[in-house]
């Protein structure tokens, strides 16, 4: 797997969301990044859909770690990506959301909107989310990184028929008690 560690990243995008993801691409490859990009040219893209399995089934099969994908709102995308197994997809549009989709919600991938965002808030985002994982920041909060660590979990083993057929309740539901938020956290 090429991981965040080694900064390896995929990215991909529709036409609405091409040129915000090459400043992206350009910014994380200026710092180092090994950036594989499933789009590569404006000709003939995918729509945002199939661009969102394409790099969603790169998380899946486990070939990258972390990916990052563009289109005009983030929203299809980000819905489509989410049908693959293993995804955890985060749409963000500031970079206090980007960071907290990877240190509390472990987000693998992160989509983001061309219509909305200016292509420095998306390198900042970017380099928030790619640079951040599950806890960090939080380390002085009790339960903080388990609380988010069984979300994550439950999320990642869902069976919805097994949910409906307890009743539309989890099986077996662990429990993790956060302590109180610290004083003067800042998100």
């Amino acid at each position: 797997m090429r991981t965040i560690q080694d900064r390896h990243v995929v990215v991909g995008a529709d036409f609405a969301g091409f040129r915000l993801k090459e400043s992206v691409k350009r910014h994380l490859q200026a710092r180092g990044w090994t950036v594989t990009d499933v789009t590569p040219t404006q000709d003939d893209l995918p729509m945002y859909h199939r661009v969102g399995f394409l790099v969603g089934s790169q998380i899946s099969e486990r070939a990258f770690e972390k990916a990052l994908i563009f289109c005009g709102s983030g929203m299809g995308i980000h819905i489509a990506a989410s049908k693959c197994p293993h995804v955890h997809a985060a749409v963000a549009e500031s970079v206090a959301t980007a960071r907290r989709a990877a240190t509390a919600n472990n987000a693998n991938v992160l989509a983001i909107g061309a219509f909305f965002t200016a292509p420095r808030l998306a390198q900042a985002m970017a380099d928030a989310f790619l640079e951040h994982s599950l806890g960090d920041g939080y380390e002085d909060w009790d339960g903080f990184h388990d609380y988010h660590r069984l979300g994550y979990d439950e999320c990642e083993n869902f069976d919805y028929a097994t949910y409906k057929a307890n009743g539309f309740s989890v099986v077996d539901p662990q429990e993790v008690q956060l302590g109180p938020e610290p004083s003067g956290l800042a998100f």
